[in-house]
């Protein structure tokens, strides 16, 4: 369980609250006095992010710039191109 440990102290918190909520999205709404939405919103972007560690165990840099665009702070296309870069100086 190493994503676990990569995630935010928040992002923990979230997850520790939806397994107290039995996976009630609805609950879980409640308790964080959003709406149903928006929790939905945060797990998808949650889901991303464990998907993209567990994917990219072998370059924390790649998982890093891919959180960016996960969090909507740099779009796809530049994170492509950044990755790409790195890639060739690395060589």
């Amino acid at each position: 369980m190493d994503w676990f440990l990569l995630l935010t102290p928040d992002e923990q918190e979230f997850i520790h609250q939806l397994v107290l909520k039995s996976g009630s999205l609805k609950k879980l709404a409640s308790f964080y006095q959003v709406s149903y939405p928006t929790v939905r919103l945060r797990l998808d972007r949650l889901i991303e992010k464990i998907k993209l560690i567990e994917n990219n165990k072998s370059s924390n840099f790649e998982a890093r710039i891919m959180q960016l665009v996960v969090d909507k702070k740099l779009s796809f296309d530049l994170a492509k191109e950044i990755i790409e870069l790195y890639k060739e100086t690395d060589k």
